[in-house]
């Protein structure tokens, strides 16, 4: 397929975002500029300013395009499937939504992979978009596992990507196997790591409860000590000076 015409479209940001991925799929994306973007989409550097910030923020645009592509689809046929069943529908499903600007992804994942500042910068963006894809699938992320479960399948789904990026089937096997692979493979970590929280939790509950008593103890002192008359905090005679200021418990400055 090719790329959609930056034309096609009258709201601004959606022109920025397909004139972008039209230049993407000819260009590197070190390349492109925002001066090059606005052209593109018929825009002034203006008006591309008043939408978005930089191309990493119009990138943050096209994903939730994709995110809203597969929402729209309640997912209701799949309701009976097994969670992993459902989560590899979502995620077939945000794949057809982003096979019309493949050639341009193709380009430009490899490279914000190589800029340390670009890859963290967009890890937040597809963080927000697979915790959706986990709530499409009926999975929960509020749970204890919660973090786990979305920077997973964060890594899990670019692993997938580079399959897909070279897979030219029209059926995409290679990719439908790769997906399988890495969601069986999480499914798996996520199994031990919940186990290690559950074996640990009795230990954790005893620490805290140890803990909260020696803070109501006045534990946490911290080498001071408390004037018989009033029990207010006193700093240790080889504390700092400024430590001392105003007779304040270091402790209660963290």
């Amino acid at each position: 397929m090719t790329e959609p015409k930056a034309e096609t479209r009258t709201d601004p940001r959606d022109r920025a975002v397909d004139a972008l991925m039209s230049l993407a799929a000819i260009r590197e994306w070190h390349e492109i500029e925002l001066a090059d973007v606005a052209r593109e989409a018929g825009l002034s550097l203006a008006d591309l300013r008043t939408s978005f910030p930089s191309k990493g923020a119009i990138l943050g645009a096209l994903s939730r395009r994709f995110d809203l592509a597969v929402l729209k689809d309640d997912g209701e046929d799949m309701a009976g499937e097994n969670p992993r069943d459902r989560l590899f529908d979502v995620l077939m499903r945000r794949i057809d939504a982003m096979t019309p600007y493949k050639a341009a992804l193709r380009r430009i994942v490899p490279a914000i992979e190589r800029d340390p500042a670009a890859a963290a910068a967009m890890n937040s963006v597809a963080l927000n978009s697979q915790r959706y894809m986990l709530a499409a699938a009926g999975i929960r992320t509020e749970d204890a596992l919660g973090t786990l479960k979305v920077q997973g399948l964060v890594l899990a789904f670019v692993r997938t990507l580079h399959t897909w990026f070279d897979d030219d089937d029209p059926g995409l096997a290679r990719t439908m196997a790769k997906l399988d692979e890495e969601l069986r493979r999480g499914e798996t970590i996520l199994k031990r790591a919940d186990d290690v929280r559950r074996f640990a939790s009795p230990f954790v509950n005893a620490l805290s409860a140890l803990a909260g008593g020696i803070g109501r103890s006045g534990g946490r002192r911290r080498g001071g000590r408390r004037r018989p008359d009033d029990g207010r905090y006193t700093a240790p005679d080889d504390m700092p000076v400024y430590a001392k200021a105003g007779g304040t418990d270091p402790a209660a400055m963290i």
